[in-house]
């Protein structure tokens, strides 16, 4: 059983405010053992928020089982946020921890008392709320003026703070070297047999460092085309937007005049938020133009076509770097190919000696076997609750109750007597299938998605090189 703790906190030492010595005669008038209490306490430390060593360490003990009650001066030594002290009651009433405050008069160990916690915590999420509200809030009136949001700042840019109008340090965007890049890639995309699988293997082979990682693929590249981040917003790039649709715009037509970039934030039913940045824009509005139409009408196969060739698709990886392999056609006929060779140019496997189908009947070998040891757990586990034994010892009994009755009661026996038989009978199929080897649920027998979440369900990658095929299981 844990013991009592009493918690003193003051942050400084003032005349009118009664110190942490003083707190904690106090709280020893409330301990049933005043010898053997814990005493945890933080000197000049705010009670804004819980950064504090001493309650740290208390609570710590708490969840550890040490502590039965806390008691404090006043409710405001623990934390002055109600914010706070909602998410320190959830833990300690999670681990049965009593607490009291003397100055307040309440004791959860009490009616009143945990009425008045639940007050408080009824605060604390009309807090939460609010504030929640009010970030939002301040978040699009930020965007709205142009600053930029914060978060990992686009590639060839970095973050800064720069001096707005009022005089205050707002956030904001500087070009970086890489910025000629980005320039490089628009250029080169603008051209009429220019891909984004030729540009991704120029800037890997040139040794052109990614944003997150070296190699470049088509993701990457179309991110960056797609931004209005990189654009010189003018009139053209608003009517752009407008024609689209579903954007909301904080600037007039009037004020889009070439010389700022735009950014978009939100997503969904209410819409995007389209804003003029505090920067300058980089890239032509006609350059830019020029690459979006050519992104749309090269557009790929969205997820309408994903995984419709094979069922194991999102789970087959090149055995040599590690990277998807997709399917793909050629010569009317599907074949494997590594994403890493294909969008990254750091693999030297083109394609996969093995057919989709020679590796579907490998994994669907092997997810028998898990079937069948699935549905013996299953009989041992269907036995563990009403045996064959069981089934014929209640039938038995039931049968001499029919004997004895008559009317209604002998019409739910009969009820009763069919059902189990009807149970013994199942249990009886089942076991005799197992043993002859054969399947009551079988791989083989699964539609397309059934087999699809199959799969997912038991395994977590395949690697396949073209002598090997390697299935990771989960767990």
């Amino acid at each position: 059983m844990g013991a009592e703790a009493i918690y003193a906190r003051q942050s400084v030492d003032k005349k009118e405010s009664l110190s942490i010595e003083g707190q904690i005669e106090l709280c020893k008038k409330e301990c049933k053992n005043r010898e053997d209490v814990f005493i945890y306490k933080d000197k000049g430390y705010s009670g804004k928020n819980t950064k504090r060593p001493g309650f740290k360490e208390m609570m710590e003990d708490v969840t550890q089982g040490k502590i039965e009650k806390i008691i404090v001066y006043r409710l405001d030594r623990l934390s002055r946020s109600i914010v706070d002290f909602g998410q320190i009651w959830s833990l300690l009433e999670k681990n049965g921890v009593e607490f009291v405050s003397i100055n307040e008069k309440f004791d959860t160990s009490t009616p009143m008392g945990r009425a008045m916690i639940y007050i408080i915590m009824v605060f604390a999420q009309l807090e939460r709320e609010t504030i929640g509200e009010r970030v939002r809030d301040n978040y699009y009136t930020r965007i709205q003026k142009g600053h930029w949001p914060g978060g990992i700042a686009p590639y060839g840019f970095c973050n800064i703070q720069k001096i707005d109008e009022t005089g205050r340090q707002v956030p904001s965007l500087k070009q970086v070297k890489e910025i000629e890049i980005v320039k490089w890639i628009f250029q080169e995309y603008e051209k009429e047999h220019a891909s984004l699988g030729k540009i991704a293997g120029s800037l890997t082979q040139a040794g052109v460092a990614c944003k997150k990682r070296w190699g470049w693929d088509n993701v990457a590249l179309s991110r960056i085309l797609h931004s209005p981040v990189y654009v010189k917003a003018d009139e053209k790039i608003y009517e752009y937007f407008k024609e689209k649709g579903n954007y909301v715009f904080s600037n007039t037509m009037e004020e889009f005049d070439g010389k700022r970039a735009a950014h978009i934030v939100g997503k969904g039913k209410e819409g995007q938020v389209l804003s003029l940045t505090n920067f300058e824009g980089t890239i032509p509005s006609n350059q830019w133009l020029n690459c979006q139409r050519k992104l749309e009408k090269n557009k790929q196969i969205g997820n309408s076509g994903k995984g419709k060739y094979t069922f194991l698709s999102g789970l087959i990886k090149c055995g040599k770097c590690g990277y998807s392999l997709n399917v793909r056609w050629s010569s009317k006929k599907l074949y494997l190919g590594c994403s890493g060779h294909t969008n990254l140019h750091i693999c030297d496997v083109k394609k996969i000696s093995f057919s989709i189908e020679e590796l579907e009947e490998v994994v669907r070998r092997e997810m028998e076997l898990v079937f069948e040891q699935c549905q013996k757990s299953y009989l041992r586990k269907r036995e563990g609750k009403n045996t064959i034994a069981d089934l014929e010892k209640k039938i038995a009994v039931l049968v001499h109750k029919l004997a004895e009755t008559s009317g209604v009661s002998s019409y739910y026996i009969k009820k009763e007597i069919e059902k189990m038989d009807e149970e013994k009978k199942e249990l009886l199929n089942k076991k005799e299938k197992v043993q002859k080897g054969s399947s009551f649920f079988s791989f083989h027998q699964l539609n397309f998605e059934e087999k699809k979440q199959a799969v997912y369900t038991f395994i977590d990658k395949i690697f396949v090189t073209d002598f090997e095929i390697e299935i990771v299981w989960k767990g």
